[in-house]
């Protein structure tokens, strides 16, 4: 396919240079444009907890190429959308024009700091990872605001530096994501390698300027050399101020990644999928919704209907030295359906029946391909 249509793509994260490589995939001739302003260039972010924690080396190794795909890359955040005359406005002072928009601007970690406290540390971007890895190497002690996936691998990163940890949630860790029952299980693991769990009963603060420490709920103060807020992420959406797209949530899409603009589209952690039939609205800010979603974004830029759904139930995490792959619907609720290997040995395979046709297939510390474990789900008799 050959087209002059120019497609212009706001933000240089995971969805965005996704969704640029998807165009050139499908044939995409036309002008594409590409407005980031991440000083690093396009990275791919999972890495961060994971391997640039531990390792400088591994700072080289999260770049992303698009070399050799005609991709024009503006380096200056975007500041203004106009979709009547179908403007996006940066940083420097200039106008780019697009025939299609596709909004990939992600999300930005959520603060706990009142405003001007200073020392409050996240991991969001490749600098957060470096200063959080050199604190890592002087700290002493340490408590981590929010037991998700990001929080529990920063967790583990204190872990394997004998650094004393404790996270803090009003739910166990990765429960609302993972169910009870694996919640349980990484719960345990993650004690048994010096990882403290603290449940509260309400959102904690942020105690001292600079930081030293959590003040609890209740008024008791927890000290630490190095405090870690995962507490989320909010959608980065302030550029587009006045133009109907963004709401409490973000961006919202269909499955076409189309948002109420026409030739406007959105993909990755910047967006939620409206409320349909199918269910209701949801955010699922992760890594393989960001590359469905770009490719969707692509194919719908070109007016072409996307080769696959809007949503990947994938997902993974390493906690405690154990990796967990997952694919399926979030939460599995209850036990699972059938166990093969042994949870408490750090090697299973886990089943959930669900109803219908669908299932989630969890492999806890064994190396199984995606492919395999997209094929055990798909094997699931109907329930």
């Amino acid at each position: 396919m050959t087209s002059a249509r120019s497609v212009l793509i706001v933000g240089e994260s995971l969805a965005g240079t996704t969704a640029a490589r998807e165009l050139r995939a499908l044939g995409h001739t036309g002008p594409v444009t590409i407005i980031g302003a991440e000083t690093h260039g396009a990275y791919s972010r999972p890495p961060l907890s994971k391997a640039v924690l531990k390792d400088p080396a591994a700072d080289d190794t999260v770049g992303q190429d698009l070399g050799g795909l005609d991709i024009r890359t503006i380096r200056s955040a975007a500041t203004a959308a106009d979709t009547d005359r179908r403007t996006v406005t940066t940083a420097d002072g200039r106008a780019f024009g697009y025939d299609a928009l596709i909004i990939a601007t992600g999300a930005a970690a959520r603060r706990l700091a009142a405003p001007g406290q200073r020392g409050e540390l996240v991991l969001r971007t490749l600098d957060d990872a470096r200063r959080l890895r050199a604190r890592l190497e002087t700290a002493r002690s340490a408590v981590v605001v929010g037991a998700g996936f990001l929080g529990m691998e920063v967790a583990s990163a204190c872990a394997a530096r004998d650094i004393p940890v404790t996270v803090l949630d009003v739910d166990r860790p990765l429960e609302r994501i993972l169910g009870s029952y694996l919640s349980a299980a990484v719960t345990e693991r993650a004690a048994a390698h010096g990882i403290r769990f603290l449940r509260t009963t309400g959102f904690a603060a942020l105690a001292g300027d600079p930081v030293h420490g959590v003040t609890l709920p209740d008024g008791t103060e927890l000290p630490a050399d190095l405090v870690v807020t995962c507490a989320g992420e909010t959608p980065c959406t302030d550029w587009l101020a006045g133009t109907g797209l963004v709401d409490r949530l973000g961006v919202g899409i269909d499955p076409a990644c189309a948002t109420t603009v026409p030739d406007v589209f959105a993909a990755g952690d910047v967006t939620y999928l409206r409320a349909d039939s199918t269910g209701p609205e949801r955010r699922a800010p992760f890594w393989s919704n960001a590359v469905a979603q770009g490719k969707v974004a692509a194919a719908s830029a070109l007016g072409l209907s996307p080769a696959g759904p809007v949503q990947d139930d994938y997902f993974w995490t390493e906690v405690a030295g154990l990796t967990l792959k997952v694919v399926g619907p979030l939460p599995p609720v209850g036990a699972p359906t059938t166990v093969d290997g042994s949870v408490t040995d750090g090697r299973a395979l886990l089943t959930w029946h669900h109803p219908g046709d669908r299932a989630t297939v969890v492999a806890y510390g064994l190396r199984k391909p995606v492919a395999a474990l997209r094929a055990r789900a798909a094997s699931v008799p109907a329930q």
